[in-house]
């Protein structure tokens, strides 16, 4: 039940790191930057409940690996979605993580498939549909925002298997685990920018990075309540719990981005369809 309760707090607070996300880049449009300053924020809030807890211990080199997926590429490649799709729309793509996670679960690990599985990947596929059938959308919107979420999606699909699979045999405490696969992510993006911009860096972090600290900041919290979750239950659970994150996204916007974002019917059903293709796939995989 803990593990339960864990994966919807991580769904919330990442739906509250997408609106947020949606108000930042309103003041600063230099998405890398955005990627950088919310992996360190994330880091920040997760390496202090590691220090809380007194988490240390063990071989985090796979965990740093894994980090270098997500939120390594995973959230450069977000914050652009958010940046070109608004934070609704790119948060229902990423709903789709179970279908991507079963899929690659099929492929590399052989897991079988079952008719109740296919249903919802039909549903999943159904919302995206929903999604690209609208016919209203803010001026703003631009078709890459969600290729960038999908691409997104895969990684963190990716990160989510590799995780669970190191947490079955691995003495690294969850939040330690955490913190080093956000470091490792922040840092990928950080020797990226660095190559990129040179010394121009400092500057675009000065000028353009204190909008992104609240998202970074939510974003840790969500990503800590993920790795205990990940501690305690399957891919299977976790990861559809979390998709409902589309949800919580998609209602929050309508309280606090109506305007801008234009939440309408296809919006609504497809974060439904999305989410009750995700809760197929993971009661019954």
């Amino acid at each position: 039940m803990l593990g339960v309760a864990l994966s919807l707090l991580s769904a919330l607070l990442f739906g509250g790191m997408s609106v947020a996300l949606g108000f930042s880049v309103r003041k600063s449009r230099d998405a890398e930057v955005g990627a950088l300053v919310t992996a360190f924020s994330g880091f920040v809030v997760c390496a202090l409940v590691a220090a809380i807890g007194r988490e240390w211990g063990g071989k985090v080199w796979p965990f740093l690996l894994a980090g270098l997926l997500a939120p390594g590429g995973a959230q450069l490649l977000f914050v652009l979605a958010v940046r070109e799709a608004g934070p609704a729309r790119a948060s229902v793509i990423a709903g789709a993580a179970p279908l991507v996670a079963v899929t690659i679960a099929v492929i590399a690990l052989d897991e079988p498939v079952r008719a109740l599985l296919l249903i919802g990947a039909v549903l999943i596929v159904a919302g995206g549909l929903a999604l690209v059938a609208e016919r209203v959308r803010p001026d703003s919107f631009r078709f890459i925002g969600l290729a960038f979420s999908f691409g997104c999606t895969i990684l963190f699909a990716t990160r989510d298997n590799i995780v669970r699979w190191l947490a079955r045999s691995s003495t690294v405490p969850p939040q330690l685990a955490a913190a080093t696969t956000i470091i490792s992510g922040a840092t990928l993006i950080l020797a990226y920018l660095l190559v990129r911009r040179g010394p121009r860096l400092i500057e675009a972090l000065r000028r353009e990075g204190r909008p992104f600290i609240l998202p970074g900041l939510l974003w840790g919290s969500s990503y800590a309540s993920l790795f205990e979750a990940f501690f305690r239950s399957r891919v299977s659970v976790v990861s559809p719990l979390v998709a409902t994150e589309s949800l919580f996204s998609v209602a929050l916007a309508v309280l606090l981005l109506r305007r801008t974002e234009l939440v309408g019917r296809h919006l609504v059903v497809g974060a439904l369809l999305v989410v009750a293709g995700g809760a197929l796939i993971g009661a019954f995989r």
